[in-house]
């Protein structure tokens, strides 16, 4: 019998309602992380099988800990919610927006991997992927990158948010290891999702989610502490 469980925040819309189908598709009973319960309840419809509701606002560490009181055993932890409030550069930016970013991107990963971890550590192979941006590498920023023009310093809010889960993922990852668990981020490419505007360009939203399972299903032998694109090729920090 199947009786693998995930989680994935932000999952009635875009790549996280997709990675949600893919693991249901794999056997996995999973939760439906949505802060609104009528778009949570229309995306449980749409992937169906054992897709479960889960109302959560990883922004509300109360709705965060009402919700992991709900789940006893937990096999993979899919942080995807996350925000882009605008394209702006640094010059433009101002702080509010900064702390609106990193109240998702950032506060609310912590909020909820902690809020889970007991869950988790039921697991016998516990995993957490933390979906991120190939637009936060300080490499790519600075050089070379596939997905966004070098120098320049559009989206400071959005992407030095996903800087900081990076760099938590990398410290998430050496500090579970030993208990097990497989922490990765993932850069799933510019996608057509309502992320921003510039994202309405972007490619398929199933594809990047396809990443987001492989790493959600990594072996024993799996990486850790890693960043990925979404077809499995690694991503410079």
């Amino acid at each position: 019998m199947n009786d693998r469980t995930a989680l994935v925040t932000g999952a009635n819309k875009g790549i996280g309602k997709h990675i949600a189908r893919l693991l249901a598709a794999e056997g996995f009973t999973v939760y439906v992380g949505s802060r609104d319960p009528e778009r949570g309840r229309r995306a449980v419809e749409e992937i169906g099988g054992a897709a479960r509701l889960l109302v959560l606002d990883v922004t509300d560490p109360g709705t965060v800990e009402r919700a992991a009181s709900r789940i006893d055993r937990l096999d993979a932890l899919v942080n995807n919610a996350g925000i882009s409030p605008s394209l702006a550069p640094p010059t433009e930016t101002g702080a509010e927006e900064l702390r609106r970013t990193y109240e998702t991107n950032v506060y609310g990963v912590v909020t909820v991997t902690n809020a889970f971890l007991p869950a988790l550590r039921r697991s016998p192979h516990p995993r957490i992927v933390n979906v991120s941006s190939g637009t936060a590498s300080l490499t790519w920023s600075t050089g070379p990158n596939p997905q966004f023009t070098p120098g320049s310093g559009a989206g400071a809010a959005y992407r030095s948010s996903k800087a900081a889960l990076n760099a938590l993922t990398v410290l998430y990852a050496q500090t579970l290891a030993e208990d097990g668990f497989k922490v990765n981020a993932l850069a799933p490419g510019l996608r057509a999702t309502d992320l921003n505007a510039r994202a309405a360009t972007g490619g398929d939203p199933a594809e990047a989610a396809q990443g987001a399972v492989h790493l959600a299903l990594l072996p024993a032998d799996g990486p850790t502490g890693g960043f990925f694109s979404w077809d499995g090729t690694p991503v410079p920090w």
